[in-house]
């Protein structure tokens, strides 16, 4: 399927914007750049800005999250028989953000802003939060459970959790580890 003129003109501007973002926060810091000098950067008006982004600025370098849903689904229903939902997440989580170990440097320098930003940190979180019907549904129907039941909605709305705790850590990965060991066996009674 080929992507119509209005549809590539829209990722360009979109893109533009985001790496112009990216770079002004990363040399200015994000309190230090204004919505304006981004739409300046990328050569587009303040409306054009909020028309592709009408979240603003907190939402400059993102994506809508709608890809993330279809990936975190796709890792629960596409996974290899055998494999638990949960090895199928961690394994799904540790390719990517905070997590994923072989990053080309624009978007290690990304990764790096969003975790030691807490305004772009928090938009992320909510991000991932979003996700937590679509998972809940992929986690359901893969156990046989319903996907309003507590335990699907408290296991998905846990796993979406961790890229914001585990992701600042010293060892982003260590701690993922831990994060989905303590899932795959329990709170144990004693350390």
């Amino acid at each position: 399927m080929t992507t119509g003129r209005r549809e590539r003109k829209k990722a360009q501007t979109r893109k533009a914007l985001a790496e112009a973002a990216v770079r002004l926060f990363t040399e200015h810091g994000y309190d230090g750049v204004t919505v304006a000098r981004v739409a300046d950067e990328a050569d587009v008006s303040i409306a054009t800005l909020f028309a592709h982004v009408p979240d603003g600025k907190d939402a400059l370098i993102f994506d809508d999250g709608d890809e993330r849903h279809v990936w975190l689904a796709a890792a629960v229903r596409e996974r290899p028989p055998g494999q638990s939902v949960l090895a199928a997440l961690r394994n799904c989580l540790a390719e990517r953000g905070p997590f994923a170990g072989d990053l080309p440097p624009e978007q290690r320098r990304k990764r790096d802003l969003i975790v030691g930003t807490p305004a772009l940190r928090e938009y992320s979180r909510r991000l991932w939060i979003a996700a937590e019907g679509p998972l809940s549904e992929a986690i359901a129907a893969e156990t046989g459970r319903d996907p309003a039941d507590m335990t699907v909605r408290a296991l998905a709305r846990y796993v979406l959790e961790i890229p914001e705790l585990a992701g600042a850590e010293p060892d982003p990965r260590a701690a993922l580890d831990a994060v989905f060991g303590l899932l795959e066996s329990g709170w144990p009674e004693r350390a």
